[in-house]
């Protein structure tokens, strides 16, 4: 399954200030956004990790930074932040797929559908969820069939079928 890269949507008030007198400065998570998009992820998480000193409760910064360790590899660090996350923002679907991500690529294949249907619970409508769903079934079939193949290797069925989930399986990474 892809690691997913949307960021949590956040509401910004508009200033009475007209547009035109006023330029903000970018905000730390669009900061934080672009030195992720540039492949700076080390400065990315010194940029989380400084924002957060002053404001621990920004979700958005915090999820950003759990999408940082993931992509850095820091599987453990990241479970963290999204297991936190899932706890003190229950609403939010992303740290549930992010999680989900991270359980369904250590063959956790049971905790990361729970926790696909906890974001759609939270989300009824978040697409990413539901193409990560079907990307943890069709694992989760080539893993059956490949248990049938080695429970009975004369299964011809079963090996078709196994070869027919390892080609959707191929060609769907390679649409990554």
């Amino acid at each position: 399954m892809k690691p997913p890269y949307a960021l949590i949507a956040c509401t910004v008030l508009a200033a009475a200030v007209p547009a035109a007198a006023q330029t903000p400065p970018p905000s730390a998570a669009a900061e934080i956004g672009a030195l992720m998009q540039a492949g700076r992820s080390d400065e990315a998480l010194q940029r989380a990790d400084y924002r957060l000193k002053d404001n621990p409760r920004d979700a958005q910064v915090r999820f950003m930074r759990g999408v940082i360790l993931a992509g850095q590899g820091k599987t453990v660090e990241a479970t963290v932040a999204f297991e936190t996350l899932t706890q003190e923002f229950p609403e939010l679907p992303e740290p549930y797929n992010n999680l989900a991500v991270i359980h369904a690529a250590q063959g956790r294949h049971e905790s990361a559908q729970r926790l696909l249907q906890q974001a759609l619970l939270a989300q009824p409508n978040y697409v990413t969820a539901y193409e990560n769903l079907g990307d943890l079934y069709l694992s989760m079939a080539e893993h059956a069939y490949g248990r049938a193949l080695g429970l009975d290797a004369d299964n011809r069925a079963a090996k078709a079928k196994l070869e027919a989930a390892r080609e959707l399986n191929m060609r769907i990474r390679a649409l990554r």
